[in-house]
């Protein structure tokens, strides 16, 4: 079929984020625009307007009321989803913000910022129920990250802690009321680029620079499947019941001397349990940069270096299963 083609940026694309019902389509980029799309035939709905950096981050809360950004314009900003002009929040960082999201009731918000410019990488962490902390731009909790720095982060179930994955590949679980870490594996030899969550929060995929993605357990981080390719650069990962799709391509700065077919810039499907890849997606014209699921698993997008977002829904014989009793 066809991809429906979004067309809202001039930058290459950061991150894109389904809302939880799957009916919204958030896309931010290397430049200053939040754009929101409806999935189902990509209208845009609108643009949240207020950045004047890059930006890296974006989530929406539980019930879509709020959307939360990121930007290298060392600023998080909260904003009211449904008008776009409330910009309910500003939070103003000392580097770029590079992860954030909302915890499972929408109550708490985190972000984590860039080692840059003589500071260090750190993840702070805002109740909104208490308004003081951001007019005085005082989180409640705000944990170091001295070693080396966060470079994608989720929250776990019920919002107890936070997943963090780093450049050195190390992953590590925060607890979101004491700040102390909970547990550390390193499992990947290179910088962690993506961490998705699977629906019921169970279950979390990275995706690394040493050309793997690897499925753990939320809880305990034990690692559970390894999905292997031969991507030359970053990669990018979502994943549904059935399967998981994985992003990437060469270094955007050698795309211009590099045909599709070398560069490798396809979506590829890799089967949830049995790790071996069953299809590949073809369409950008650069690497894949973010890709995600629709919470319902019957379509996927994907957002590239080209600036492009494609939105891919399968073949509905796909998913005619019959079950005998």
């Amino acid at each position: 079929q066809k991809p429906i083609l979004l067309q809202g940026h001039e930058r290459s694309i950061t991150q894109i984020k389904y809302n939880r019902e799957g009916d919204l389509l958030f896309t931010v980029a290397k430049d200053p625009i939040v754009n929101v799309w409806y999935s189902v035939n990509g209208e845009r709905l609108g643009t949240y307007n207020g950045h004047t950096g890059a930006v890296w981050c974006v989530d929406a809360d539980w019930d879509t009321r709020h959307v939360l950004t990121g930007s290298a314009d060392n600023s998080c900003r909260l904003w009211d989803c449904e008008t776009g002009k409330t910009q309910l929040a500003l939070v103003k960082t000392s580097s770029a913000v590079r992860t954030c999201g909302f915890d499972f009731g929408g109550n708490i918000i985190m972000f984590s910022t860039d080692k840059q410019m003589g500071y260090q990488c750190f993840v702070s962490f805002f109740d909104l129920r208490d308004p003081s902390q951001i007019e005085n731009n005082e989180p409640y909790m705000k944990i170091p990250c001295s070693d080396s720095k966060i470079t994608s982060a989720v929250w776990g179930p019920l919002g107890e802690f936070i997943i963090a994955g780093h450049e050195s590949g190390e992953l590590n679980q925060f607890s979101a009321k004491s700040g102390e870490q909970l547990s550390n594996v390193k499992e990947h030899t290179k910088q962690i680029n993506d961490i998705q969550t699977s629906r019921d929060m169970t279950m979390f995929i990275t995706a690394s620079k040493d050309n793997t993605a690897k499925l753990f357990d939320c809880t305990t981080l034990e690692h559970l499947k390894t999905f292997r390719t031969e991507r030359p650069c970053k990669q990018c990962c979502g994943f549904s019941p059935l399967q998981v799709v994985l992003g990437g391509g060469q270094e955007a700065m050698d795309v211009t001397t590099t045909s599709t077919r070398i560069g490798k810039f396809e979506a590829r499907f890799f089967h949830l349990a049995f790790e071996e890849e069953f299809g590949r997606v073809k369409g950008h014209f650069g690497p894949i940069n973010s890709v995600a699921f629709h919470p319902d698993g019957k379509s996927y997008s994907s957002g590239g270096e080209d600036g492009y977002v494609r939105i891919h829904y399968f073949d509905p014989q796909y998913f005619e299963f019959e079950f005998e009793a």
